[in-house]
């Protein structure tokens, strides 16, 4: 048996500007993932550490860490302090769940994309709250924005598989604002970068404009021109309609 993966990567070849991403039958019975890389392949468990690997015993350095802090805080009511090493490990950690939910959100695996990029946030907070050092700080916190923005891609996506119109358009709404008391918290660091905030935007238009109109929102339309034209039977009639809409099921 030859450890040349060269064969691999002629069955499966890369495509540039796109993800390149499968899922396999693993010899242990469960499905794995799989990133196309332009050099090799990155193969990821679906749940658990991406690399499968148990640090300390536990899920992953972060829940060994969040579980110090607790102990700590429990017996003596001290904070845990991070050290460099610590973060470091964190950090290492963090870009493997960004390659798994990035993998996850182009096959569509909307649940894992949102406990994936939710865990990634959870890790920024946690390293905010352990940590002295700015410099640290950041090199965490300059990757909230695009966390931000796939946390909600994947939550406005899920709806709109419901073809959940609105609710798609209020999860945008709640990361925008995220992202608006980003920018203004760090504006004098990174000034006036909105590339997150202006893809959302973006979608929340596209989104508007594909939605199906409502019978109520028809109606409102129909009587906003009759009353521009002064159409005024045709305006009481259309209020009329719309009223019996907005009654209560059930009520006459």
């Amino acid at each position: 048996m030859t450890d040349d993966i060269g064969p691999l990567l002629k069955k499966w070849r890369y495509t540039p500007n796109d993800i390149n991403v499968r899922l396999v039958h693993g010899e242990d019975g469960r499905e794995k993932l799989q990133l196309r890389l332009d050099l090799g392949i990155i193969q990821m468990e679906l749940d658990g550490r991406p690399d499968g690997r148990r640090p300390h015993r536990f899920e992953s350095y972060y829940t060994y860490y969040l579980n110090k802090a607790r102990l700590a805080e429990k017996q003596g009511g001290h904070n845990l302090s991070l050290t460099p090493l610590d973060c470091w490990l964190l950090q290492q950690e963090s870009v493997q769940f960004y390659h798994r939910y990035l993998a996850l959100m182009r096959l569509g695996d909307y649940p894992r994309v949102i406990r994936d990029t939710l865990r990634n946030l959870h890790v920024l907070d946690f390293v905010g709250q352990h940590t002295s050092n700015d410099e640290i700080i950041w090199s965490f916190e300059q990757y909230r924005p695009f966390v931000i923005m796939m946390n909600t891609r994947a939550c406005a996506s899920q709806s709109l598989e419901l073809r959940d119109y609105d609710k798609a358009l209020e999860y945008i709404k709640s990361g925008s604002t995220k992202l608006r008391k980003f920018y203004l918290a760090h504006r004098a660091r990174i000034g006036e970068e909105r590339l997150e905030l202006d893809l959302l935007h973006e979608w929340a238009v596209e989104i508007r404009r594909r939605r199906p109109v409502s019978d109520r929102e028809l109606l409102a339309r129909e009587l906003r021109q009759a009353i521009h034209k002064e159409e005024y039977e045709r305006a009481a009639l259309l209020r009329d309609m719309l009223g019996e809409l907005e009654k209560p099921a059930g009520k006459e």
